[in-house]
């Protein structure tokens, strides 16, 4: 897993970094950006009331749910509604925020994820662990297993023989599924459009062909109008993946209309809060700006080393460990950085993500959310290396008592090895 992870973020970062390269000028782009995504969030409210207005002047359904559960809540109710029994699903990380496909089979739905990663995970049982590449820790072989696992049949682990294999699974669901659910990557107040971004086709299978298309919107994903749109497309293309533009980029705007030969009988748009309107106001209120495009989870020297999964099941990387503590508790995420800047540099509208996590880990101190005993040995520790004689003794008793280290913390130290302490070597 390591090295396939180390393979595949630095692949996708020097492909960013050759794709921003191509551009007259990177830094004016990411300023505009950032102005663009800023500008929206500053005005988040009218830019909703107006995106809500236009959507259902075009016969589309809104609904604004404060929390995760009132979602997933909301979406069970449409597909009872229509009496659906098969949801297609296209990539979208706020239905794995809100628990959806747990929540739609608890009511006996049959849910399917028709991306490919995303398909990859599901047999697998498994949740995401990148934003933009779901399955990036899969090899080859892994996907072949799960996917033979499907239907028995064993299949070329060549990547072509996989992906239409995939392809011949999914084409029934494609064209059976009653709904289907789609998330959101960018929704223009000035004409009430969801935007999908994919490189597969798969979401506009999934918006077009079911009778009900459920778009999930986090309510920070708006934009002003399509110029704006323009510019964070741009922007998500070149950081996500190192295009100029996605194969697919898509604009829905409102159900099937007379006379249209495809598109769905009804929309429904789900606007999701869950704890995002309060950050509003506050430092952290530029967390907001993110365009989810992945660029510093290639980057981060922590993820590269631990993996996705080690964040949790939804947003991981950098801008996981600022977002995640934000929506929910998870006093950890903030301190898996090494506070280098390059999530910073790395990002596309210009979000500091590195002094964001310093802002956190500061609320933590202040929040006393360590235990009492673990401030005391801080603080020891720090009084004891504050010295170079309480320096020398602490690490020559912590080398002589390591070997009792393993029996002292079983859980911690199962599957990991730690290094010998060594003993001081002088220059020569």
């Amino acid at each position: 897993m390591q090295d396939v992870l180390d393979v595949a973020t630095a692949n996708l970062r020097d492909l960013r970094l050759g794709a921003w390269a191509q551009l007259d000028d990177a830094e004016a782009l990411r300023e505009q950006g950032r102005e663009a995504r800023t500008r929206a969030i500053k005005n988040l409210s009218r830019y909703l009331d107006e995106f809500q207005g236009n959507v259902e002047a075009r016969g589309g359904h809104v609904h604004r749910c404060s929390t995760d559960a009132e979602a997933a809540e909301t979406i069970a109710d449409i597909c009872r509604s229509v009496g659906a029994s098969l949801v297609a699903k296209s990539k979208s990380m706020a239905s794995e925020e809100i628990g959806l496909n747990d929540a739609l089979e608890a009511e006996g739905v049959r849910v399917v994820e028709t991306d490919l990663g995303e398909y990859i995970l599901q047999l697998a049982g498994e949740h995401p662990v990148h934003i933009v590449a779901p399955a990036i820790e899969k090899t080859r072989e892994d996907v072949a297993k799960l996917l033979e696992s499907v239907d028995g049949e064993p299949v070329d682990r060549e990547l072509s023989a996989m992906t239409a294999k995939a392809r011949r699974q999914l084409r029934e669901v494609f064209l059976t599924a009653d709904v289907g659910v789609t998330g959101a990557n960018f929704a223009v107040a000035e004409t009430g459009s969801i935007c999908l971004v994919t490189n597969e086709g798969n979401g506009r299978l999934v918006s077009t062909l079911p009778r009900v298309h459920v778009a999930i919107l986090g309510l920070e994903r708006i934009v002003a109008n399509t110029h704006d749109l323009a510019t964070c497309l741009k922007l998500l293309a070149r950081s996500a993946t190192a295009q100029r533009l996605t194969t697919y980029t898509t604009l829905i705007t409102g159900p099937r209309r007379d006379g249209e030969e495809d598109g769905p009988e009804e929309l429904h748009v789900i606007v999701l809060d869950n704890g995002r309107s309060s950050l509003l106001g506050t430092r952290y209120e530029e967390m907001l700006n993110c365009i989810r495009c992945g660029a510093c989870l290639n980057v981060c020297p922590i993820y590269r080393k631990s993996g996705g999964a080690a964040y949790g099941p939804v947003y991981s990387g950098p801008m996981g460990a600022v977002l995640v503590p934000l929506l929910a508790k998870a006093p950890d995420l903030p301190h898996a950085s090494s506070l280098c800047g390059a999530c910073t540099q790395a990002c596309p509208v210009k979000i500091p993500l590195h002094e964001l996590l310093l802002e956190l880990r500061r609320d933590l101190v202040d929040d006393r959310v360590a235990s009492w005993w673990e401030r005391a040995a801080f603080t020891l520790w720090s009084l004891a290396w504050s010295s170079r004689l309480g320096y020398r003794a602490t690490t020559r008793l912590a080398r002589l008592g390591q070997p009792l280290a393993p029996s002292l913390s079983q859980p911690w130290s199962r599957g990991r090895a730690l290094p010998r302490l060594q003993r001081r070597y002088r220059d020569r």
